[in-house]
């Protein structure tokens, strides 16, 4: 699918790899909405794109948010060709510490932001996308999600979170199963360690540690290279079905 006058919805997209995958699409003349919290920078992002930026505040977790926020979207730009779905949080925490039993309001909290509030705006995007007219490829509309390497090689604290992006990586194919008669593509990406906000609250002796961790590069990935997979998933017609590993060559190591 050419990027070009394409629009495109992305969760999470006012910081980190969301916002770096809605300044990726834009400058290839896609039209970006940006579905974000209201309390998100995305607002002056999506300004910073002039006439084909759009912000719409939504909570991923809500269906009537979503459904109006994607309306909103396809409103405004008179349709919905990509959805990017970037919105997640990362929680620590033992199955059992000294303080007891894992928080079940925490496994609950991290499983719906994650690996519901996904399906949640690719159920309510496909929709719009089956609308669509298909392109000369029979293309109507294209899904990238992000998971993690923490789907195969969770650390010790991550249940929810290994949890939540296992979640994903095992929904990609049987939704691009669902979707393939409707020429909607579905794919995954599964970030390694990569420079967003969540890591930059870190000191600098353990973000050395971290990226000592990573085979080559030796280093943070940079949420440009997380943009760069996402806008070649959505311009390459026969990738479909598939979560691609964005990490170095990292297998994490149990802590």
């Amino acid at each position: 699918m050419n990027l070009k006058d394409a629009v495109a919805v992305i969760t999470g997209g006012g910081s980190g790899l969301g916002a770096a995958t809605a300044h990726e699409f834009a400058e290839r003349g896609a039209k970006i909405a940006i579905l974000d919290l209201p309390s998100s920078p995305g607002v002056k992002l999506a300004e910073s794109f002039g006439a084909r930026g759009l912000f719409v505040a939504a909570d991923v977790t809500s269906g009537p948010e979503v459904e109006a926020a994607v309306a909103k979207a396809a409103e405004h730009f008179a349709t919905v060709h990509i959805a990017v779905n970037c919105a997640g949080i990362g929680r620590a925490a033992r199955t059992l510490s000294k303080d007891g039993p894992h928080s079940l309001d925490l496994f609950n909290k991290v499983i719906q932001i994650n690996l519901v509030g996904t399906f949640n705006t690719i159920r309510i995007a496909a929709a719009r996308m089956a609308k669509n007219q298909p392109n000369s490829e029979g293309e109507r509309g294209v899904i990238v999600n992000t998971a993690s390497v923490a789907a195969y090689d969770g650390q010790i604290g991550q249940a929810a979170y290994a949890a939540s992006k296992g979640g994903v990586v095992s929904l990609t194919l049987p939704v691009a199963r669902d979707l393939a008669s409707l020429g909607i593509r579905v794919c995954t990406i599964a970030p390694g360690i990569f420079e967003t906000p969540m890591l930059g609250l870190l000191p600098e002796p353990a973000r050395k540690a971290l990226e000592a961790s990573i085979p080559f590069p030796s280093r943070l990935g940079r949420p440009s290279e997380y943009a760069a997979l996402a806008r070649h998933i959505v311009e390459n017609t026969m990738l479909n079905g598939e979560t691609i590993r964005l990490d170095g060559a990292l297998r994490m190591a149990p802590r």
